[in-house]
């Protein structure tokens, strides 16, 4: 029986801020976008902006339970389409992308951390610890502020499980891994079941 906590509860999930967020031109357009997709009963993920083929703005979103259907996106699309015409936070024209946050997510509020406990991670840091930038390994939950992680790659005779403070994150992802993808699936067929 697999007894990983996959669904820890968010008791006030519009107030829950996102500890890793993005710099530059990707955080004015989560600025605008963030208290659209709240009234929508949305929260924002992340924002990535990127220059391949043209540009593309990408916003990733989900709902309380951490899914995004295709309505889903297309409802935000349809709010922030507008808001983001009026505000006009990229030079040029772009394209606007919605989607949900994937299997391989980002990790960026402290409840993402508890809720795929039991799932390998790959985090990079601003500042080094240890000498070190990045790190992969088994999440294990948080404690205050930090992400707790068990490292496979940590020497025999040290510590395996390191804290890592969010706020020091530039970046932090689930890896996919056949566990995730059948968590995935589970939820996926639970959530089917639910609906018929």
């Amino acid at each position: 029986m697999d007894d990983r906590p996959t669904n820890v509860a968010l008791t006030n999930f519009a107030d829950e801020p996102r500890l890793i967020i993005e710099p530059g031109r990707a955080a004015r357009v989560a600025a605008l976008a963030e208290p659209v997709l709240t009234a929508l009963g949305y929260r924002l993920v992340r924002v990535r902006i990127s220059g391949f083929a043209g540009c593309t703005v990408q916003i990733m979103a989900e709902r309380p339970d951490g899914t995004m259907t295709i309505e889903d996106c297309e409802a935000a699309s349809r709010a922030l389409s507008p808001v983001l015409d009026v505000a006009d936070p990229i030079e040029g024209a772009y394209r606007l992308e919605i989607s949900s946050p994937g299997i391989d997510r980002p990790l960026v509020r402290r409840s993402d951390f508890d809720r795929y406990a039991g799932h390998v991670a790959q985090v990079e840091m601003q500042a080094p610890i240890d000498g070190r930038r990045r790190f992969r390994g088994e999440l294990a939950g948080t404690d205050g502020g930090c992400a707790r992680i068990r490292c496979a790659d940590a020497a025999a005779n040290a510590n395996s499980e390191i804290l890592l403070p969010i706020d020091d994150m530039t970046e932090a992802k689930l890896v996919l891994t056949d566990a995730l993808i059948s968590e995935s699936l589970r939820k996926s067929k639970h959530n089917q079941r639910k609906g018929d």
